[in-house]
């Protein structure tokens, strides 16, 4: 809202017309403007968990936007939203002000009434327990601040830009965009204070499936779930208690139902093995389906819901609680070679995705190593040794990478989850109407996915009438040592297993566009290529596989036309082993449109 004030100083503009509105006009900008160099010095006191100083900032700031919303609902200003031509934009800086005094007064205040249970030194583990009713406590004013930050952009949204000078509409769509950005947070932290006492066990006992994946063979939402265990929740405390692995749940035969249309894309495989429920990039399915398999293995657990990330996930999660010893998950006698014991977020990912290949062969002591830093790194969590801002920005980068995800077996828990990114979903309220996905899939049956390096990009071509054009444009490069065939494990290249030369990676590239949209053509290395069709909850699918052998690389690029969605285009990537702003590229517009060819 404090965008506004370029807005309201437009509107000084019409000073000259009458005295009155200029006096108010000059009212509303002083006090807006004395709201925006106020901001940067809540944040600080916030951040630093200075309470005081917070809570007479905040005293300061309903002030300036009490004033402002008094001089833009004056009765001659809202008189002037009347006039021709010019009123809206006086009418358009009245929403404004009314919106930065709800947002101070109805988001900014109860929320920091709720700053002593929230600040990062609550929400830190203590013998071994978050605290819980600090929470509880906190979750009306934080569910209030986010009812009023969505009921005031919706009231910006609302607003006919169409009518507004140049000058009101541009500040007021800026204004727009920053309340859009804090309803999305909000809207996370609603969610989370209403569903964590619950899921964390405040009423009763939880049991969640935690899925490791293994990013070393990729899959649609990240990698193989190759380690599994059984995190227990109660009263905030945390413990890992069973431990398995995908391999040792060996083959369901027949195999679990998954519905119609994503068998038809990904194959009966992802009822059949652990290691393929998250072929999908469906994380619901995915966890539902795994979920199934656990209780089938493990007859007397009941499950509540699933957990899953992957080893940059924890490399975070490691920047915040230190380094940990995994000494303990190597059998005595057994030789390691380079394998690292003592695991920190710099080597976590390479110890797990390629040392510990290298230096282990039997796929019984990897997987006890993979469960081992699992269980080192949760008790780390909840021993109350790890500082709770550091905690809470490691697990929020995780969600923002799309390399955490949760889904509960609790109806009410997870139509809270399904509208939100942790949520994995690729239909829904969390998914942008001109949604488009690409995700990848191993096809080497090995654990060369550690070696491949990815970009993809989005090029809009054109609207062609009514409809959009979009190109999915993917690059994959195997950089794989020339000699792997012969320099790497054979447990890593695969041993041609499956029909792939050792050395090699095989991908299966899957491409989603918005809902109704249609894919129409597909090419590598620019020549056209049969691309697979498919559909999957009404969004359009298309699927090709490429082989890679070392040092080779190859550009994918799926059409998509028919888009009937003009709001900005959104793009979902499978998480690897890269940075995601690696590997997401700025959207494109092309110069040119191209004829569809179905």
């Amino acid at each position: 809202m404090w965008v506004g004030i370029s807005l309201v100083a437009a509107l000084a503009i019409f000073g000259g017309a009458a005295a009155w509105l200029g006096l108010k006009a000059g009212i509303v900008k002083d006090n807006l403007q004395s709201t925006t160099e106020l901001l940067p010095q809540l944040k600080k006191q916030l951040t630093s968990n200075d309470q005081a100083g917070a809570a007479a900032t905040v005293e300061e700031l309903a002030g300036h936007t009490a004033a402002a919303k008094s001089a833009g609902t004056d009765p001659v200003w809202k008189a002037a939203g009347a006039l021709p031509w010019v009123g809206p934009n006086f009418s358009a800086a009245t929403t404004v002000t009314v919106t930065a005094d709800d947002v101070v007064q109805l988001a900014a205040k109860p929320l920091l009434g709720s700053f002593e249970s929230l600040n990062w030194k609550a929400l830190t583990p203590a013998n071994g327990a978050v605290g819980l009713e600090a929470i509880s406590s906190a979750a009306p004013n934080v569910v209030a601040a986010a009812n009023t930050v969505q009921l005031s952009y919706d009231r910006l949204a609302d607003i006919d830009k169409s009518k507004l000078m140049p000058q009101i509409a541009k500040p007021l769509e800026q204004a727009e965009q920053q309340l859009d950005d804090l309803r999305g947070t909000l809207n996370v932290a609603s969610s989370t204070v209403r569903l964590l006492p619950a899921m964390m066990g405040s009423g009763e006992p939880r049991n969640y499936l935690l899925l490791i994946q293994n990013s070393a063979e990729v899959r649609a939402t990240g990698g193989i779930p190759g380690a599994l265990a059984l995190l227990r929740t109660e009263q905030g405390k945390i413990a890992l208690t069973t431990q398995d692995s995908a391999s040792r749940m060996g083959v369901f035969d027949p195999a679990l139902n998954v519905d119609a249309a994503q068998e038809a894309i990904y194959t009966n495989r992802l009822g059949s093995y652990m290691q393929n429920v998250n072929m999908t990039p469906d994380f619901p399915t995915a966890a539902s389906t795994a979920r199934t398999m656990w209780q089938e293995r493990h007859p007397g657990d009941v499950i509540d819901g699933v957990i899953t990330l992957d080893p940059p996930a924890l490399a975070m999660v490691l920047k915040a609680t230190g380094s940990v010893d995994v000494s303990s998950a190597i059998p005595e006698g057994v030789d390691i070679g380079s394998l690292p014991t003592t695991l920190t977020s710099q080597n976590l990912v390479k110890a797990l995705l390629s040392d510990v290949y290298a230096n282990i062969q039997d796929p019984k002591l990897q997987d006890a190593y993979f469960a081992e830093v699992a269980k080192k790194i949760f008790a780390e969590v909840s021993s109350g040794d790890t500082s709770g801002e550091k905690l809470i920005s490691a697990l929020g980068q995780g969600v923002e990478e799309n390399r955490i995800k949760i889904w509960s077996s609790h109806a009410n828990e997870q139509n809270l989850l399904a509208s939100q990114r942790i949520g994995g979903a690729i239909s829904g309220p969390s998914v942008a109407p001109a949604a488009f996905g690409v995700y990848f899939n191993d096809g080497t049956g090995a654990k060369m996915d550690y070696y491949v390096k990815r970009t993809v990009q989005l090029v809009q071509k054109c609207r062609a009438g009514e409809y959009g054009q979009y190109t999915a444009r993917i690059t994959l490069t195997n950089t794989a040592p020339a000699d792997a065939a012969t320099s790497l494990p054979r447990y890593v290249t695969g041993d041609a297993v499956f029909g792939v030369a050792r050395g090699n990676v095989a991908t299966n590239v899957i491409a989603y566009g918005p809902s109704q949209a249609r894919t129409e053509a597909a090419r590598v290395d620019g020549k056209p290529t049969p691309v697979g069709s498919f559909t999957h909850a009404e969004r359009p699918v298309g699927v090709i596989r490429v082989d890679l052998a070392p040092g080779q690389s190859t550009t994918v690029e799926l059409d998509f036309g028919k888009v009937v969605q003009s709001s900005e285009a959104k793009l979902d990537v499978t998480p690897t082993v890269q940075n995601p702003a690696d590997v997401i590229l700025p959207p494109e517009m092309a110069d040119t449109c191209t004829t569809a060819t179905k």
